[in-house]
């Protein structure tokens, strides 16, 4: 929704046939008239890169591997609501759900493992967070290197 501000049509690429957002999120999005989705599909290339621009996307459509070209000035990842932390299953302490849990400020169960932003924040999960977080992770990483070398 967000984005709409900004730009005429906005493409919204979505790898099933139907979003897992709450249903007046999904809403909100399909009512808005900037607002275009493509299903089944997937982003497999961010066009001219190279070139330090952005003039479209190719895409592939994973029900009928189609692929074609949208043509676009900007490209936006969003990676969904579940935190993606399943590689330190087992190692970190996290919930039932997969956010890690701080034991101390951001210092994991793992000594000089700290966590950041939406992997460890369920409520908020905003960038400000994610920021503020990271900020803080990062001043602990210092500290604890500082100590070691102490």
């Amino acid at each position: 929704m967000y984005l709409t501000r900004f730009g005429s049509i906005i493409y919204l690429v979505h790898r099933r046939d139907a979003l897992r957002a709450s249903k007046i999120m999904a809403e909100r999005a399909f009512a808005h008239t900037k607002i275009k989705p493509i299903w089944d599909s997937v982003v497999t290339e961010v066009l001219d890169i190279k070139q330090d621009k952005v003039t479209g996307v190719r895409l592939r459509n994973l029900k009928t591997k189609a692929e074609s070209v949208v043509d676009c000035a900007g490209v936006f990842v969003a990676v969904g609501l579940i935190p993606n932390t399943h590689l330190f299953k087992g190692v970190i302490n996290m919930d039932e759900s997969g956010y890690i849990i701080p034991r101390e400020g951001a210092a994991t169960n793992v000594p000089g493992v700290f966590v950041a932003g939406d992997c460890t924040d369920r409520v908020y999960r905003q960038a400000v967070t994610a920021a503020g977080l990271g900020c803080a992770a990062a001043i602990e990483a210092e500290r604890y290197l500082a100590a070691r070398n102490e």
